[in-house]
C-alpha cells in the first residue's frame, strides 16, 4: 500500500549531509588551494552544484511535505526539485563569467526550469493510478 504523503524529511538528511559536507568541504579546499585555472574551474561548478543541492534538499523535502500534490512526490522527484536548485545557481555563475548575466536572463531561466519541473510533475501525474 503506498502512502498518502511524501516521505519524512528526516529520510533525506543522510544524503544531504553528505552532499553538503563533499561539496562545500571541497569548494574551501578548492579557493584555498587550487590555482583559477581552466581545470578547477569546472571543478568549481561541479562542487557548487553538488553543495546547492545538498542544502537545497531539506528545504525542498519540507515544501513537499507541507504543501502535498496529488499523487505525492515520489523521492526521485524531491531530487530532482533539489537538483534544479543546485543547477541554477553556479549556472548564474558561469554566465556572470563574459557578463551575460541579467536579471531578466536569470529570471527567464527560472521560469524554464520551474516550467520542466512543472512539466515532468504534470506526467507524473497524468501516469499515476491509484
Amino acid at each position: 500500500m503506498q502512502s498518502s504523503s511524501s516521505p519524512p524529511i528526516s529520510s533525506y538528511i543522510p544524503s544531504a549531509l553528505f552532499l553538503m559536507i563533499t561539496g562545500w568541504g571541497g569548494l574551501i579546499a578548492l579557493f584555498i588551494f587550487a590555482p583559477p585555472e581552466l581545470g578547477p574551474r569546472w571543478l568549481f561548478y561541479f562542487l557548487s552544484v553538488i553543495a546547492l543541492s545538498g542544502t537545497a534538499l531539506p528545504f525542498v523535502a519540507f515544501l513537499n511535505r507541507r504543501f502535498p500534490s496529488l499523487p505525492p512526490a515520489h523521492p526521485g522527484a524531491i531530487v530532482r526539485q533539489a537538483l534544479w536548485v543546485g543547477i541554477y545557481f553556479p549556472t548564474l555563475a558561469w554566465l556572470r563569467i563574459p557578463r551575460l548575466l541579467t536579471p531578466s536572463l536569470a529570471l527567464l531561466l527560472a521560469i524554464g526550469l520551474l516550467l520542466i519541473e512543472w512539466l515532468l510533475r504534470l506526467r507524473e501525474r497524468s501516469q499515476w493510478k491509484p
